[in-house]
């Protein structure tokens, strides 16, 4: 499981996808979109920077059983199965953001892949093969007595650079993997996060950048974020008076940035629900929309 120290020491080896990718781009120098100011305000240059404890997920070895899941929703944009799915694969959210909610910290982890609360949600499952650099992705997994079943899968090669067909979704409505964007215990502890974040907003338009797929608006307004927008934090912004976790996070932000990978909650970013993180709600909420900008590679 990835709030473990067996975990932590892996990942600590793992190269995410090529150097040269998308995710993990330096885009210090990149030229401001010139429709910057326009697509911030749209968002809410007042709304505060949040985060979700939601992106779990578990590494097996390359010999994982493979199962099968009924896959009932994009079929036709899914990566095939069978799938080296565990009976152990944390639902997203678990086990933090159970923990730490009185009404929830009751429910056992099979509670939660069965939805026996009916809590619902996007329910989004990750599986890493750290050995074969292999990633899953699961977008509404839940188990039921005929097994497990999903809306879609995602598979991804994290040794290439290969994207998604183009139009196609993932368990982010950008088409993009999860996983690469997710903040980590063990990222924190070494005070730096070498890799871009993902980032959720209300309103998108329709359409999408590289290196996203899929977009998931009907909206056209040209002020609306695209999926796949980037945003940078400006790299005036001091980060004096943060934690060395939070300036961890804010570095990253001036250094590889956030996508738009989904709609979703305005400014809320993606943190491991790790209960050795700490909360960072308060710190994070210091930062505005308006300390960032649009960029665009050049």
């Amino acid at each position: 499981m990835f709030n473990t120290p067996q975990a932590d020491a892996i990942l600590q080896e793992l190269q995410v996808f090529p150097p040269d990718n998308p995710w993990n781009q330096v885009i210090t120098n990149w030229p401001v979109h010139p429709d910057s100011k326009r697509i911030i305000a749209s968002i809410g240059a007042d709304k505060p920077l949040r985060y979700n404890a939601d992106m779990g997920f578990i590494l097996v070895p390359p010999n994982q059983p493979r199962v099968e899941v009924r896959l009932i929703g994009y079929a036709d944009e899914s990566d095939k199965g069978p799938y080296p799915l565990p009976a152990s694969t944390p639902i997203e959210g678990w086990p933090a953001d159970f923990q730490r909610n009185p009404k929830l910290r009751h429910l056992t982890l099979e509670e939660v892949q069965r939805d026996s609360a009916k809590l619902g949600g996007d329910r989004h499952a990750i599986v890493v093969d750290p050995v074969n650099r292999m990633l899953c992705e699961f977008y509404a997994l839940r188990k039921t007595e005929a097994g497990w079943q999903a809306s879609q899968a995602s598979i991804f090669d994290l040794k290439s650079n290969h994207l998604r067909p183009t139009g196609w979704t993932s368990t982010d409505a950008a088409g993009l993997p999860i996983f690469p964007a997710v903040v980590r215990y063990d990222e924190l502890q070494r005070g730096i996060v070498r890799h871009a974040l993902r980032v959720t907003v209300v309103k998108t338009r329709r359409a999408f950048v590289a290196p996203t797929t899929h977009y998931a608006s009907t909206r056209t307004n040209r002020e609306l974020p695209r999926m796949g927008e980037r945003f940078r934090l400006r790299q005036n912004f001091d980060l004096t008076g943060f934690s060395p976790e939070v300036r961890a996070i804010l570095s990253a932000l001036k250094t590889h940035g956030m996508f738009v990978a989904d709609n979703g909650i305005d400014w809320a970013m993606s943190v491991a629900p790790d209960e050795r993180i700490p909360v960072m709600h308060e710190e994070l909420r210091r930062v505005k929309g308006s300390d960032f900008e649009v960029v665009v590679a050049p």
